[in-house]
C-alpha cells in the first residue's frame, strides 16, 4: 500500500555538517570519471544527466538544463545525508566551478581534484571511443582558465599527472 502523506521535512537552519563537493578538473578522457566511480562515495555526473534525458552523449537543445538538473542532484544528495559529493565535470572555467557554489540552505565547501592527462592521450582515448569529442578537447586545451584558490574560495583535494599522485587526495567521510 503506498503512503501519500507528504514529507514533512522543514529546516530552520542551513545545513553545515561539513558538506564537500569535490569538482573533477580535467580534460574529456583524462580519467576523471574512472577516479571518480574508484572513491565509493555518491558521484553526480553531467554525462549521465544528458544520456537519462535525451540517450544522447550531447544535445544543444537541452544543455540549459543539465547544469541545474546537476546543482539540484549535488543538493538532494547532501540533504539525503552525504557528507560528501564528487560532480564529475571538467571544471576547467572558472565559470562552471562558480555556479556549483553552495546555496542558503544546504552549506558546502567546494574542492578541485586535478586530473591533468597530456591532450595527446586524452585525443587518442576520444579517437578510440567517442571521436566527436576530439574538437572539444582541443577547445578546453586552449581556454582552460587556472585556478585562483582565494578569489573563487576553492581548494585543491588533490592532484594526479599523467597517473603520478603530485598532491594526495583528501580522505573521504563516507556514511
Amino acid at each position: 500500500m503506498i503512503d501519500d502523506r507528504k514529507c514533512d521535512i522543514t529546516f530552520d537552519q542551513p545545513l553545515t555538517a561539513g558538506h564537500r563537493l569535490i569538482m573533477m578538473m580535467g580534460q574529456p578522457r583524462s580519467g576523471k570519471s574512472t577516479w571518480a566511480r574508484q572513491q565509493g562515495v555518491p558521484v553526480v555526473c553531467l554525462d549521465a544527466i544528458r544520456l537519462a534525458k535525451t540517450g544522447q552523449r550531447w544535445w544543444g537543445p537541452i544543455e540549459h538544463e543539465i547544469w541545474p538538473t546537476a546543482r539540484t542532484m549535488v543538493r538532494a544528495l547532501f540533504l539525503a545525508g552525504h557528507p560528501d559529493v564528487i560532480l564529475d565535470i571538467t571544471a576547467l572555467r572558472q565559470e562552471h566551478r562558480n555556479s556549483f557554489k553552495c546555496s542558503t540552505d544546504v552549506v558546502w565547501k567546494r574542492y578541485v581534484q586535478i586530473i591533468h592527462t597530456d591532450v595527446d592521450v586524452c585525443i587518442q582515448r576520444a579517437m578510440d571511443t567517442y571521436p566527436e569529442l576530439v574538437p572539444i578537447i582541443q577547445w578546453f586545451n586552449d581556454y582552460k582558465e587556472p585556478i585562483d584558490v582565494e578569489t573563487e574560495d576553492i581548494e585543491i583535494w588533490g592532484e594526479i599527472r599523467n597517473g603520478l599522485v603530485i598532491v594526495p587526495s583528501r580522505e573521504f567521510n563516507k556514511c
